[in-house]
């Protein structure tokens, strides 16, 4: 199994945004329902997937699907720092923290795109630090993170936390 098979991509009726899981409601035709949001607003650009624990390979698929949404919603230029800056924050979530994850993508009217990461532990993430981290073999996410994102940060929740970061369209 190479990881896509178990994100089936389904669009939402305005074929405007991916989601994992069954499609809920009537397909309609282009107008929206009362009281749902209306075909391109940020609800139809966004990206949504649970991970399940120790699952890297899931990480490649990750990657895939958000490169592909981003192409649809019409900002391919941050895909590869949005790719990048994905992966390390999800490969952390399900390497330190033996739970699964849950990533969601949206980019706003603003084409502001905001990535995060929610995993089950309230544990903050850190940077390696001291003489050894120059030659650690892991370790560097967050310097990325911090050296390529617009803006980024760590929530705590009841149910553990969220790893964001955001980029903004050039």
């Amino acid at each position: 199994m190479d990881g896509q098979s178990r994100f089936p991509r389904q669009r939402t009726s305005s074929g405007d945004a991916y989601r994992s899981g069954p499609v809920k409601g009537p397909v309609s035709t282009g107008t929206a329902r009362p009281g749902a949001p209306a075909p391109g607003c940020a609800l139809h650009r966004r990206l949504h997937l649970a991970l399940d624990p120790a699952d890297l390979v899931a990480v490649g698929a990750v990657r895939r699907r958000l490169r592909s949404a981003l192409s649809h919603w019409g900002v391919p230029e941050l895909s590869d720092t949005a790719e990048l800056l994905s992966s390390e924050l999800v490969t952390n979530a399900l390497l330190h923290t033996g739970k699964g994850a849950v990533f969601d993508a949206v980019l706003g009217s603003d084409h502001r795109l905001r990535i995060e990461v929610q995993d089950g532990t309230s544990r903050l993430p850190g940077r390696r630090r001291g003489p050894e981290a120059e030659y650690a073999t892991s370790g560097r996410g967050l310097l990325l993170v911090e050296a390529l994102a617009d803006s980024w940060g760590v929530q705590l929740r009841g149910d553990g936390k969220v790893t964001w970061f955001e980029l903004v369209m050039p």
